[in-house]
């Protein structure tokens, strides 16, 4: 038999799941993948053995000469690319949706139409084994009439790495137009052909960068209505769907690969529903571990939907027969969602309007304005005369009525913000980097977050910028103790073992220190040590390891913390914003009064009792705790967060010699360390039963809630 010769446009996430259904197409065989990107084309062809990778599909016709298409671009390529393969005789399966509009649809039809090719739509989720299961069981009639069908989805997308806005975040409808059309294909399952839908979506303010983060809609079919819930904050993440009849319901969950009838019986409704509820329970009892070893084994494909969707269009190629998926139904799907869909994205487009509105003229901007050590310093500099620029993620509530604080809301990933938020002004306090979170946070908050306050510094003039690094890019296993801590110590040799928030720090300084050194950068590199005061009683100690509500002391309490007052740390700030000698120089800013780990933990005790339990365990049980782990970790071929090194390198930096900061910053700590201590543990003392902070005094970026943004329905 004669294969099919297939190839792929585009090497995203998706072209994954298609090429691992392909394998298992014995009409198919793959002859060339392209992408615009055309190493990612190479990387994703050398992982499935794919012959050639290519930039166009221009040319990867030309030496390929393909019969099938799949096409796996951003959806606002899905047209121009479908009509370029049927122009060139191919058939074409295409991801969903099929095109942002129903003209395009149409396009699309009547393009496959002239050329005599087979267009479908991948719209795998309807075509899920469970599915099909449930849509065998409402057509054979065992629940009676089926009234309405509701659908639940929630998910995630991968976190912003920074740069240019993915799709994801770029559209305000590409939520809807990712799940949604699931939700509306399966309403066609049930309950015949769309004939239109209503949706509703609004934002929480969860996620900056994705808008419209909670969908709802309601479809109109032949037969019935149904609903959808989507979302992307609900959790745990689901994928379900309930089919109401006359005479029974059925429960579809699409990730454990489940389906379940509940009948109507004879007698009491109370022995129905609990009959229902106990086979339901027994039935899953057995059929979620099987779904589990099948997954495992490899009986069960990971996206299974799309499997059966690419098997059942190569199966109607080969035999003649209509498609189950046409362009039709994709144009069904379009129509339907496309005027809420379009009003969604107007919205998203004035929002970014707004965003990037050139400000007015300020005199200062505070980047991560919004934690513990940045609202302290937009506090001081409020009571000074003129504007203050903070760029957030989300503006907090007690500022939005001050008319001397000036926000934009964005994310330091984003080149486009950073401009605009540096734009018109001469000093800039680079505070903001990720404190939390996956690889990819740390990526955008702080490395390509500092990487574009850099380029906006220099292309605006700014005269002075002030950047907060971090005493983690110093070495902690490696150094000796009896010398002390200087500006010029030795960096972190091996960053990498020591976590996320080391490694980012330790690149983002180095950005700095070398557009300082290379293009003439005006700033000043300030490395605090651990910054405590009111609103920072939680964050752990150096030395200690949190885990669970529980700090974990590593050995007797004994050693000396490397403290800074945090109104002594804004005084550095404010010094290095002015200081005519220190532009292209670092300093450690560390309080020269010693406070030992045992002293801290007791003073801050009124505060920390019913919240944290404190414990003080052997280095050596740690050390052997932590061979376990390295031997874990070479066993599941993974990192987990203990090591030999990280314990050593846990140990607090002591002592310092701050000369430098004394001498030419001249910086010296105007309240202390020992003092400030005194000060919060009578502040926690008389808050410690009321857990009442001074909020307005002492705002906490622990406890602030994320801002709703304004509900925006149809």
């Amino acid at each position: 038999m004669q294969k099919l010769r297939v190839a792929i446009i585009g090497a995203g996430y998706v072209s994954a799941h298609h090429l691992r259904a392909l394998k298992s197409v014995a009409s198919a065989e793959v002859v060339g993948i392209a992408d615009l990107d055309r190493a990612r084309a190479e990387s994703v062809a050398g992982t499935f053995g794919i012959p050639a990778a290519f930039a166009s599909f221009a040319e990867m016709a030309a030496a390929t000469r393909p019969d099938v298409v799949h096409v796996l671009t951003p959806p606002e390529w899905h047209c121009a690319v479908t009509l370029e393969a049927l122009h060139a005789g191919c058939h074409v399966f295409v991801e969903k949706p099929m095109a942002e509009s129903e003209a395009d649809c149409e396009r699309m039809i009547a393009a496959a139409e002239r050329a005599g090719r087979v267009l479908a739509v991948n719209h795998s989720a309807r075509m899920d084994p469970v599915v099909l299961q449930a849509a065998e069981i409402a057509a054979s009639g065992a629940c009676g009439q089926i009234l309405s069908v509701q659908f639940v989805r929630s998910s995630d997308y991968p976190p912003y790495m920074g740069g240019p806005m993915p799709s994801p975040y770029r559209k305000g409808s590409y939520p809807f137009q990712d799940l949604g059309v699931h939700g509306l294909a399966i309403c066609e399952s049930f309950l015949g052909k769309v004939r239109g839908a209503s949706l509703d979506f609004r934002s929480t303010g969860l996620d900056a960068n994705l808008l419209f983060d909670e969908w709802r809609a309601t479809v109109d079919c032949d037969r019935g209505v149904g609903q959808m819930y989507i979302s992307w904050n609900a959790r745990p993440i689901r994928s379900e769907i309930t089919v109401t009849g006359t005479r029974g319901v059925i429960h579809v969950d699409c990730f454990l690969q489940t389906c379940r009838v509940v009948r109507t019986l004879p007698g009491p409704k109370f022995l129905t529903n609990v009959f229902g509820a106990l086979k339901k329970a027994g039935a899953d009892l057995v059929q979620v571990p099987v779904n589990v070893l099948r997954f495992l084994t490899g009986r069960l494909q990971g996206a299974p939907g799309i499997h059966v969707c690419i098997h059942r269009f190569y199966d109607a190629l080969l035999k003649g027969t209509p498609v189950e998926t046409p362009g039709e139904e994709g144009r069904r799907v379009i129509a339907a969602m496309e005027r809420d869909c379009a009003c969604a994205d107007q919205l998203k487009n004035e929002h970014r309007r707004q965003q990037l509105r050139p400000p007015a003229p300020a005199p200062v901007l505070v980047t991560g304005a919004a934690g513990f050590l940045g609202r302290r310093l937009v506090s001081r500099l409020l009571q000074q005369p003129g504007t203050v620029r903070v760029l957030v993620r989300r503006i907090p509530a007690e500022w939005k009525t001050n008319p001397r604080i000036q926000a934009v809301c964005g994310d330091l990933g984003d080149p486009e913000i950073v401009n605009r938020a540096v734009e018109g002004v001469s000093t800039v306090y680079h505070v903001g980097a990720a404190m939390k979170g996956a690889a990819a946070d740390f990526e955008r908050g702080t490395v390509r977050g500092t990487r574009n306050v850099i380029e906006a510094c220099l292309a605006a003039g700014v005269k002075r910028m002030v950047y907060v690094s971090s005493l983690s890019v110093l070495d902690h296993a490696g150094r000796d103790p009896r010398v002390a801590v200087v500006e010029n110590s030795a960096y972190e040799p091996f960053p990498a073992r020591r976590g996320l928030y080391t490694q980012t720090k330790l690149q983002a300084e180095a950005m700095v220190i070398s557009a300082m050194e290379e293009r003439g950068l005006p700033a000043v590199i300030l490395r605090p040590g651990q910054i405590f005061g009111p609103g920072a009683e939680l964050v752990t100690p150096s030395g200690v390891i949190g885990l669970a509500g529980r700090w974990n002391v590593v050995g007797n309490g004994d050693r000396l913390l490397p403290l800074v007052y945090v109104d002594d740390v804004v005084d550095a700030l404010q010094r290095a914003a002015v200081s005519p000698d220190c532009v292209g120089h670092i300093f450690n800013i560390v309080d020269s009064e010693t406070v030992t780990q045992r002293e801290y933990i007791a003073a801050l005790q009124p505060y920390l009792q019913g919240k944290v339990k404190v414990h003080y365990v052997s280095p050596l049980v740690l050390g052997a705790l932590a061979l376990v782990c390295e031997a874990a970790e070479r066993a599941l071929k993974r990192p987990l967060p203990l090591s030999r090194y990280r314990i050593r390198s846990i140990r607090p930096l002591s002592p310092f010699d701050v000369t430098a900061a004394r001498n030419q910053l001249q910086w010296t700590p105007r309240v202390g360390a020992r003092q400030a201590l005194a000060m919060a543990a009578h502040w926690n003392s008389r808050v410690a039963d009321s857990e009442i902070a001074e909020s307005s005094s002492h705002p906490s970026s622990f406890s602030s809630q994320p801002e709703a943004l304004p509900n925006c329905r149809i």
